[in-house]
């Protein structure tokens, strides 16, 4: 999960976005999905680069401030560029604040989660957040769950049991790790059911951004008290990890642009196939049997949820 939430399950009604006021040329769905994928899999290499980073002396909200700089930084230039700079002022910024505290408690877990949990559990943990936000989206939207997706939810959950697997001796992170990557999957899932309704007068644009400042207020905030000395390496991951993260949310804009919601959402469990291949290239790690069966249970409740919200959609 990139620590900004324009990316996965992030489902935008189609009725309430807004086309450009000039006209643009239509990608095919082929090149929609496209984009959809390379978004997913910068933001693996945004969470793989956070991880490597977080092995550093660096706290983490001064991890957060330097991502939001280099976040906002490439949002305003890629802005600039297509003279939209417009785009990223919010419309109403006392709303935005409340999901960009969310936001903001979900990424500093995010760097807390990776540097106590592999990428592969990481990625598998934080899959529960499409379930959670079905049952969010019930409560506080009126959504209808239904007995179908109700036991999906409820094979999700067994799912992100089966691949911690308490009872056993062998496992690829701790308890602290779990904790928070749970506090990431609330914070998130609250977060998306929030932006449900935000995106009706809001850019995911301006979502990113006004993330990216409060990322920013807050590590300087937290500099201010202690700050730990950069080195150049440290400082060209931090930019990578901007860099990555930036990338992701351009290739999901367009993907969402020139394809339904609904669609792109479907390719996000792809960044557990490259998480678990980044794990093993730069980590040499594998994924359990007990990761891989909880994993196969996770992904397949929400594929079947976002099967049944699209025929309801239809």
């Amino acid at each position: 999960m990139c620590p900004l939430s324009s990316r996965a399950n992030f489902e935008f009604p189609e009725s309430e976005i807004e086309p450009s006021a000039e006209a643009e040329p239509r990608h095919t769905e082929a090149a929609a999905i496209g984009f959809a994928i390379c978004g997913f899999t910068f933001w693996v290499l945004a969470d793989t680069t956070i991880k490597i980073v977080g092995r550093s002396h660096l706290p983490a909200y001064e991890i957060i401030g330097f991502l939001g700089v280099f976040v906002c930084g490439f949002l305003m230039l890629y802005a600039k560029v297509r003279h939209e700079l417009k785009v990223l002022w919010p419309t109403h910024p006392k709303r935005q604040l409340v999901r960009s505290c969310l936001d903001l408690t979900n990424n500093l877990c995010v760097v807390v989660a990776l540097r106590h949990v592999s990428l592969t559990l990481f990625y598998i943990l934080v899959f529960l957040s499409p379930i959670c936000i079905t049952f969010l989206a019930a409560i506080f939207l009126r959504e209808k769950i239904g007995v179908r997706k109700a036991f999906a939810i409820l094979l999700g959950f067994a799912g992100v049991v089966i691949a911690v697997n308490p009872f056993g001796t062998s496992r690829q992170g701790d308890w602290i790790g779990f904790v928070a990557c749970m506090i990431c999957v609330s914070c998130f899932s609250v977060n998306m059911v929030w932006s449900r309704v935000l995106t009706r007068t809001e850019t995911p644009e301006s979502l990113v951004f006004f993330s990216g400042v409060v990322m920013i207020l807050a590590g300087s905030a937290g500099m201010f008290w202690h700050a730990a000395p950069l080195t150049w390496m440290v400082l060209g991951g931090l930019a990578a990890m901007g860099a990555f993260c930036s990338a992701g949310a351009i290739c999901f804009f367009v993907a969402v642009k020139h394809t339904s919601a609904t669609t792109v959402s479907q390719y996000h469990y792809t960044q557990l196939v490259t998480g678990a291949l980044v794990t093993f290239l730069i980590w040499r790690e594998l994924p359990t049997l007990w990761m891989v069966l909880g994993g196969a249970l996770i992904v397949g409740a929400g594929l079947y949820i976002a099967v049944l919200t699209r025929r309801i959609a239809a």
